[in-house]
């Protein structure tokens, strides 16, 4: 069992969960406790609910990247630099060097973009080490009943970045191949362009595993690390530090590992897409 603050428990209540009755506190099972956590803050229904919380902490995360490496770039100077400079400059060479060895084509583009992912993946990703309990309970002071603050463990949020990695992939090989091009490379190859329903069912198998692939990675990473800190949550508070610390520190090395997988995957699809056949 696990004691909520009385406006978590309350919402708890208001949506079905019901337990004993212990002074003024309600009380709410293991179970409940999770999926509250779980649950996202959403607005709408069916097809066009949006959550809510998932799309403003990814803006603000975004907002917070463009700030930082603007205010980097606003302090810089030849001189001794200062911790921020050098923060952003180890950064920026580390994509740069990922670029280099993965991508063969020719285009400005690239690295930026890789940067970006590399760094907003990062963030969200690194939501996931604030205390559990901390931002929703600073959220029910205000009145919202649900708060998702980690939205990488939101599929909505792993796919739509997916996706955006699946519309580059098209955008660049039709630019840089051509339409027509694009569509021979699509219905000859591999096996010669009498074989074009097997190479466009390939094709289609292919193009539909790159976004499935990263969405899912990505999210599944995240989801199962996000629920283990939950769990731990739940335990007495005198071995919470015990399990929490050691399990933080090596999360650490999985938000990075993720965010940098998700950046050399979609470094690859674009440079897949820039490669030209040359007969």
């Amino acid at each position: 069992m696990a004691e909520l603050p009385d406006s978590a428990a309350e919402t708890l209540i208001e949506h079905g969960a019901h337990e004993t009755v212990a002074g003024h506190h309600e009380v709410a099972t293991g179970s409940d406790y999770i999926v509250h956590h779980l649950h996202p803050l959403t607005v709408g229904e069916g097809f066009w609910t949006i959550h809510l919380d998932t799309l403003f902490v990814s803006i603000g995360l975004g907002a917070l990247f463009l700030y930082v490496f603007r205010l980097a770039a606003q302090r810089a100077t030849s001189d001794v630099p200062g911790p921020l400079q050098n923060f952003v400059e180890i950064v920026i060479e580390f994509v740069d060097a990922q670029v280099r060895d993965s991508f063969h084509g020719h285009n400005p583009v690239i690295a930026p973009l890789a940067l970006t992912i590399f760094c907003w993946v990062f963030l969200m990703n690194f939501m996931d080490l604030i205390p559990v309990d901390l931002l929703p309970e600073l959220a029910a002071v205000v009145g919202i009943p649900y708060l998702r603050v980690v939205p990488s463990t939101d599929l909505n949020a792993t796919f739509a970045m997916s996706l955006g990695v699946l519309f580059l992939v098209y955008y660049y090989n039709i630019k840089v191949k051509g339409g027509f091009g694009f569509t021979k490379e699509v219905l000859s190859h591999p096996f010669g362009i009498k074989f074009f329903p097997f190479n466009l069912l390939l094709r289609i198998v292919e193009d539909l595993a790159k976004p499935i692939s990263l969405a899912l990675r990505l999210f599944g990473n995240m989801y199962a690390g996000e629920l283990i800190f939950i769990l731990i949550a739940l335990l007495p508070w005198w071995i919470q530090f015990t399990l929490g610390w050691p399990w933080a520190v090596f999360h650490i090395l999985i938000i990075t590992l993720q965010a940098f997988i998700f950046m050399v995957l979609t470094i690859v699809y674009l440079s897949m897409a820039h490669e030209v056949e040359e007969h």
